[in-house]
């Protein structure tokens, strides 16, 4: 806003001392990194209390995991900490008339709500069963009904991709190095270094591959020619999928102190790097890679995002003094995979996220051998000693801070390889 606010006053002729510092991404990136750190670390202190106050607490199941009995009581629902933060920097120092802005505030509003009404059901759950002074014991069915939450998920994916695929205001340019530019096709003629190069619009939905030189796939390739005009739709499932995907391993993931705060900010780096870089013409054009216009106003919400789970991370680290719960985890997850598209690097996913992506194998792997074993021997055995993997390390004995530091370490390295892919073909 405060960057429209003196794009404006600039035209009608009024001047302030330093609002050249608005027309700057790099300038409004760090302005919203630190913003959203004040914001996570001294809202954060009061929404905790006013949490405790309430009686807001977490109820743990018995795992038999070291530690876990003390975090009983431990406040959740922190993860409207990390919303607040992330929403009042962007709106302060980002174009909010930009397609892409608005619909990741929609993203973080839309996931933060379903996990909100997903934590509130359960505390309600626990409050009913001690007003009845009868024993409360955690279940899965205490808050959101599994497909009201899919299709929370459902919905935001197809926002995504309906929003990339029909708006007028989403393009992606590419250099024109053939001999003859196709009829009808949308181009710009770009100086680069003094020099001009002719910049076509990608047709259809194009995103970028690693390893490749052409650095491009286009999801048409995947149907027939004859069918070719129904892509629309299969980009739509194959966006459903991946976005409900990351945002229950994400979800998964929030089992111990700080570990998807942590990993989130980590992957977080790595998609400003991204949006980054895909916004500026001649780092597209050194990198090879499609240029979005306008993309990079992203990072400044992506910078926000960081500032605000590395924020939370204060309060959240162990022994954490607040849970983000599903209105946390939901949301991160569910923002990371529509960045993911925005960008158009969602085929990087299994290498940014890593860990979201092992944990949730994890869980899949598990509860798959145990009914198999179960058919065929008439007793379900396991391949970890618990899932997701984080609790099979604790019950090894590691401590969760080692656990969740070397998932860190292993995020950082993973981050680091999909950056470094850019130039790898």
């Amino acid at each position: 806003m405060l960057k429209n606010l003196f794009d404006w006053l600039n035209s009608i002729g009024i001047d302030f001392p330093g609002d050249n510092l608005f027309q700057f991404i790099t300038s409004r990136v760090m302005l919203a990194l630190v913003l959203s750190l004040v914001i996570s670390t001294v809202f954060g202190k009061r929404l905790i209390n006013y949490l405790r106050k309430k009686q807001v607490g977490e109820t743990v199941r018995d795992l038999g995991l070291a530690g876990e009995q003390q975090k009983k009581g431990t406040p959740t629902m922190g993860g409207i900490i990390i919303i607040v933060s992330i929403i009042v920097p962007t709106l302060l120092l980002a174009d909010v008339s930009k397609v892409y802005i608005l619909l990741m505030l929609f993203a973080t509003v839309w996931m933060g709500l379903i996990g909100f009404i997903d934590d509130y059901l359960k505390i309600r759950a626990k409050r009913i069963a001690q007003e009845k002074g009868i024993a409360y014991k955690k279940g899965d069915s205490d808050g959101l009904a599994g497909w009201f939450k899919i299709l929370g998920q459902v919905v935001l994916g197809v926002a995504v991709a309906t929003t990339l695929m029909f708006n007028g205001s989403v393009k992606a340019f590419r250099e024109f190095t053939g001999t003859q530019i196709p009829a009808g096709a949308n181009t710009k003629i770009v100086k680069i270094d003094g020099k001009e190069k002719i910049m076509i619009e990608a047709d259809g939905p194009i995103t970028t591959i690693p390893f490749v030189k052409s650095h491009e796939f286009n999801y048409s390739k995947l149907l027939p020619a004859a069918i070719r005009g129904i892509t629309w739709l299969l980009y739509v499932l194959i966006v459903i999928f991946i976005v409900t995907a990351v945002s229950n391993a994400s979800n998964l993931t929030d089992g111990i102190d700080g570990l998807a705060t942590g990993v989130s900010a980590i992957i977080g780096i790595g998609l400003a790097v991204f949006a980054y870089a895909s916004g500026n013409i001649r780092l597209a054009d050194y990198l090879n890679v499609l240029y979005i216009p306008g993309i990079g106003e992203l990072s400044i919400f992506i910078a926000a995002m960081i500032g605000a789970c590395i924020g939370f991370l204060w309060y959240n680290s162990y022994p954490a003094q607040v849970f983000m719960g599903d209105t946390g985890s939901l949301m991160l997850g569910g923002v990371i995979a529509s960045l993911a598209f925005l960008v158009r690097k969602e085929l990087l996913i299994p290498i940014l996220c890593a860990v979201f992506f092992v944990e949730a194998l994890s869980v899949t792997m598990q509860v798959a051998y145990f009914k198999y074993t179960k058919r065929k021997y008439g007793e379900g055995r396991r391949i970890f000693l618990m899932s997701p993997l984080h609790h099979h390390y604790q019950k090894q004995g590691f401590h969760e801070s080692k656990i969740v530091t070397r998932f860190w370490i292993v995020t950082i390295l993973c981050v680091a390889f999909a950056i470094v892919t850019l130039k790898i073909r």
